[in-house]
């Protein structure tokens, strides 16, 4: 049942729900859910501006959507991914260095200026973060050398832009998607993206012992929840080696396998 040509002071509840039905009829959770979120702020600017007085979304539920764990690639990926004898460009190996070494988002890494860097200590200055904050990260002696290598054959002003196409002007968050993507596949690491560096970043330093809080100000999260995906990440990875490595783990899945 469509609601087009319909006045407002004309739809029922039952007309929504069965409009809500078709729009999610073979789509995901997550799709129905975006549905009912945008009916519901359509009916409270209608409350808002006075064409109803009845919102009739008030009771509208929506479905429960799975929380999807971060993707990211183990340390053995991550060092194929960057290993010297790898077929990258000095530009896209600094990319990928900065990317992973600092766990930077890809429009912050598209806004950083060559004066953004201190080469010397090894610090990263973050001017274009989510939400316009602004933060200082390290990025590591690797980042830095391969940063280093790239400046030496950038062309450029030379406090522009520090990533940048072949005449010149700044790299696109685009540009940057396709060379994750083909330093991934050279790695054998398919469909790689930038965000999974990020989150490779998040976990490699959880892993090995960081504090979440730190990981926090690292990222630049506004809220300790949205870190806190990445505890999910590294408990899966910890069960998972459990269950290969650990004896009793592994005699339980003797039992339960049928072909013995």
């Amino acid at each position: 049942m469509h609601l087009e040509g319909r006045r407002f002071t004309k739809v029922r509840r039952i007309d929504l729900r069965s409009f809500l039905f078709e729009v999610g009829r073979g789509r995901a959770a997550s799709t129905l859910a975006r549905h009912v979120a945008a009916l519901r702020t359509f009916y409270r600017w209608l409350l808002e501006i006075g064409v109803t007085e009845d919102d009739l979304t008030a009771d509208l539920q929506p479905p429960k959507v799975g929380r999807h764990l971060p993707r990211f690639v183990s340390v053995p990926q991550a060092d194929a991914l960057l290993a010297e004898d790898a077929s990258l460009s000095a530009r896209d190996r600094a990319i990928l260095e900065v990317l992973y070494g600092g766990g930077l988002r890809v429009a912050e890494l598209c806004a950083l200026d060559v004066d953004d860097l201190d080469l010397g200590e090894g610090w990263v200055q973050v001017r274009r973060g989510k939400g316009r904050k602004e933060r200082r990260v390290p990025v590591g002696p690797p980042a830095v050398a391969a940063v280093a290598v790239w400046l030496e054959e950038r062309i450029g002003e030379p406090d522009g832009p520090m990533f940048v196409q072949r005449r010149g002007a700044r790299i696109t968050e685009r540009t940057i998607r396709r060379i994750v993507a083909r330093a991934g596949l050279l790695a054998g690491v398919d469909r790689l993206h930038p965000h999974a560096l990020r989150h490779s970043f998040a976990t490699h330093l959880l892993d090995a012992g960081a504090d979440l809080r730190g990981i926090q100000e690292l990222l630049g999260h506004a809220s300790l929840s949205t870190t806190q995906r990445y505890t999910h990440v590294s408990v899966q990875a910890l069960l998972e080696s459990y269950r290969k490595a650990h004896p009793h783990a592994k005699a339980a899945r003797d039992d339960t396998d049928p072909v013995r």
